[in-house]
């Protein structure tokens, strides 16, 4: 390759990272929301005084991130990013977001030490009254939320949470750290949006989404009961069996 071809291969090489590294930002920024449309490729190719082919390779590339939805004669548009997660599974929001190719980001709303009340018993199944701690979380992906969280955690069963701010990390992977869990229970439904939920994931009031609720117990003791609530455009819930023995 002569100096001329290596000099015209490492600024195509260059180009495409910036152009990546350009549209990537707007998209995870909120700038370019869901549905806006990208610059046609003949549109990138002048505005960046390059090849369209180097264009090309940079939405390709955008596109296998699940960032961008490429419409043939229609150009490319903003997609919502779409998570898959196993219904038989207790992970982390963490991974999910990751698994997207996007920056994760945790936040906690709100936490309440109280005695519990007849709605808190019955959330967590426990036979008489006792402390418990509420927790609100918002869970995102760049900078639009992904997910979002209301938990209760039955403080006579893990008593540590109760000194536990949740600032800096969230209170799944705290449980799953200290708590070895011997049971869960997974519920999953689809709701409209209530005005809590609209603006807490940014979407409009009466929007579907999906709820998935979990109980755990750790030796027959009621730990954790959690509603994740999510973007019903955004999720899809996976089980993965196999046909019963006998």
């Amino acid at each position: 390759m002569s100096i001329v071809e290596t000099a015209d291969a490492e600024a195509g090489g260059s180009l495409h990272q910036r152009i990546l590294s350009d549209i990537s930002e707007k998209i995870l920024s909120g700038a370019w929301a869901p549905g806006h449309r990208i610059p046609f490729e003949h549109e990138l190719s002048v505005q960046y005084n390059c090849s369209r082919m180097t264009v090309n390779k940079a939405l390709s590339q955008l596109a296998k991130a699940g960032l961008i939805e490429r419409r043939r004669r229609s150009g490319s548009f903003v997609r919502r990013p779409q998570s898959q997660a196993a219904v038989l599974e207790i992970h982390d929001i963490r991974i999910e977001v990751e698994a997207l190719g996007l920056p994760y980001r945790y936040e906690r709303v709100a936490r309440h030490k109280r005695r519990s009340s007849a709605g808190d018993r019955a959330s967590l199944e426990l036979a008489s009254p006792g402390p418990v701690l509420a927790l609100e979380c918002g869970h995102f992906a760049g900078e639009r939320p992904f997910a979002h969280e209301q938990r209760l955690i039955n403080l006579a069963a893990v008593p540590d949470a109760a000194e536990e701010e949740f600032l800096a990390i969230a209170p799944g992977p705290w449980l799953i750290g200290r708590v070895p869990w011997s049971e869960a229970e997974h519920r999953i439904r689809a709701v409209a949006a209530d005005r809590h939920i609209a603006t807490a994931l940014e979407i409009a009031a009466g929007a579907p989404c999906l709820v998935v609720e979990r109980r755990t117990w750790s030796a027959d003791h009621p730990v954790t009961h959690v509603r994740f609530t999510y973007a019903a455009e955004s999720h899809t819930l996976v089980a993965r069996f196999r046909p019963s023995q006998g």
